[in-house]
């Protein structure tokens, strides 16, 4: 029973990482398709297969570093702030993949064209993987 008490315990740090890692979580969305200037959501729903990819990619390469910055954090404003990096992370690669890799990413992405959802999603989830590997201190 004692370890089932211990177990129990850490269900209140439980719950208030969880929700708070999915606010972050649903922040990220919520910026992501914002500075993008097509609408992912509605392209989703319209069957745009390279949107999906790249929202798909965008949204687990920020998942990764987040989950990381939850599992490594000392307390919630560690992993709060963790998280905050990880987001900027996140959204400066989309950045320069706009500016600096394919100017057109957004009109081509809007357009359906796969190969490009596909790199931004890689190197999103490549980012990310980079990102919550450089966490583990």
């Amino acid at each position: 029973m004692d370890i089932l008490q211990q177990s129990i315990a850490g269900l209140p740090a439980f719950a208030t990482h969880l929700v708070a890692a999915l606010a972050l979580l649903a922040l990220f969305l919520i910026i992501y398709t914002r500075i993008t200037p097509f609408p992912e959501f509605q392209l989703i729903r319209d069957g745009n297969t390279a949107a999906s990819i790249s929202l798909s990619g965008s949204t687990l390469g920020y998942a990764i570093p987040l989950s990381y910055a939850s599992a490594q954090s000392i307390n919630l404003p560690d992993m709060l702030l963790w998280g905050g990096i990880a987001l900027v992370s996140q959204l400066l690669v989309y950045g320069v993949v706009r500016v600096f890799v394919i100017p057109d990413i957004s009109k081509d992405i809007s357009d359906g064209k796969i190969a490009q959802g596909t790199l931004l999603a890689a190197l999103a989830i490549a980012t990310g993987l980079v990102n919550a590997g450089c966490m583990t201190y």
